[in-house]
């Protein structure tokens, strides 16, 4: 299970930063589920090791349009390269609206089945392998996170130890590989929990954006192996954070401690922090990390492999702190209140 982002800034493009797009590669299915397709997305497709072909599912979080302008240029061109099988959406109300007038106004024909799910907050999506939830979160529209389960699979079945113990080959592996108890025709009983290693885990992936810091973002990340989460803002931009219902580092760090989360790693920020400037990226690692350490910032085209926990493991307490900032309306001063902050539009 890898995570490629796609594009990790807020609102506009830069010109080392293209808008919203994260891409989930699940190897054992050769599918990739894309999630949001801002402007360009299949150009960064042409520019990372991902196919295109291989998009499955496309999960968007909400309407404004660094999340969706891509949508359509992306579903185009996989019909004109005739590579697609079928593609299933999955998003707001007006998403199925959106994608019928653009279709009927640029006369687009899909030549492969494409389905438009309309989301409510529950379940989205389940097969043999894979469960997809959803919950509202707190933005100016309605926007929807995603919580990715992958259902746990028994441990390896341990052949070697069975043909040591003489065990012939053939379905009784398979029994003993579900865990059951089998007699075999000599008279010896054998438990197959004794052939199969400790149970692995599905992992879990959650992502949110846009949103302002909210309950419902800590209940769907509850004990999530990776935490994507939007961090528009430093934690001085609160007001501002609050007023256009975005998050700061420290939000989306106090997110992750609440839900105890394995790794956060931040997203969708604004351009106001080009390098050269008060403040910059780094410094917004370092707002998040003083509160969750296990924070990691995403650049397009950074691919985080998801680890897969082979045992049973009890969650850590959150650690207690009297230190938090918390997300509340009043900011804290700035360092030097001469500085000037650059004039740079943002979501």
């Amino acid at each position: 299970m890898q995570i490629t982002f796609l594009g990790t800034s807020s609102g506009v493009p830069t010109r080392a930063r293209n808008v919203s797009g994260v891409a989930l590669k699940l190897p054992q299915r050769s599918e990739i589920w894309l999630f949001d397709c801002g402007e360009g997305t299949q150009h960064q497709f042409l520019r990372s090791d991902l196919r295109v072909s291989q998009v499955r599912r496309i999960f968007i979080t909400h309407m404004h349009g660094d999340h969706i302008f891509g949508l359509m240029g992306l579903l185009a061109s996989c019909g004109l390269a005739g590579n697609a099988q079928e593609i299933d959406i999955y998003g707001p109300p007006d998403l199925a609206e959106y994608i019928k007038a653009c279709r009927r106004y640029s006369q687009t024909h899909f030549s492969y089945p494409v389905r438009v799910h309309t989301v409510q907050p529950g379940l989205v999506f389940q097969d043999d392998t894979f469960t997809v939830q959803c919950t509202l979160l707190k933005h100016r529209v309605p926007a929807y996170g995603y919580r990715i389960i992958e259902h746990d699979r028994p441990g390896e079945f341990n052949v070697a130890k069975a043909q040591e113990l003489g065990i012939p080959f053939g379905p009784v592996y398979g029994r003993l590989k579900r865990g059951e108890t089998i007699t075999l025709e000599d008279g010896r009983t054998f438990n197959g929990q004794e052939f199969v290693g400790p149970t692995e885990l599905g992992r879990k992936v959650v992502y949110c954006t846009d949103t302002v810091f909210c309950e419902s973002a800590i209940e769907l990340s509850q004990d999530a192996d990776v935490l994507i989460h939007e961090a528009t803002f430093a934690h001085q931009e609160a007001e501002m954070a609050f007023q256009r219902l975005h998050s700061t580092t420290t939000m989306a760090a106090q997110v992750a401690l609440a839900a105890q989360v394995k790794t956060l790693i931040m997203t969708h920020f604004s351009p106001r922090y080009a390098p050269g400037n008060e403040i910059e990226l780094k410094d917004l690692l370092a707002e998040a990390r003083a509160i969750f350490p296990q924070t990691e910032m995403a650049h397009d085209f950074w691919t985080y492999e998801v680890p897969r926990r082979r045992i049973k493991e009890s969650p850590e307490p959150a650690a207690e702190s009297t230190e938090l900032p918390s997300p509340q309306k009043t900011p804290p001063q700035k360092s030097r209140s001469t500085a000037r902050k650059p004039k740079v539009k943002s979501s």
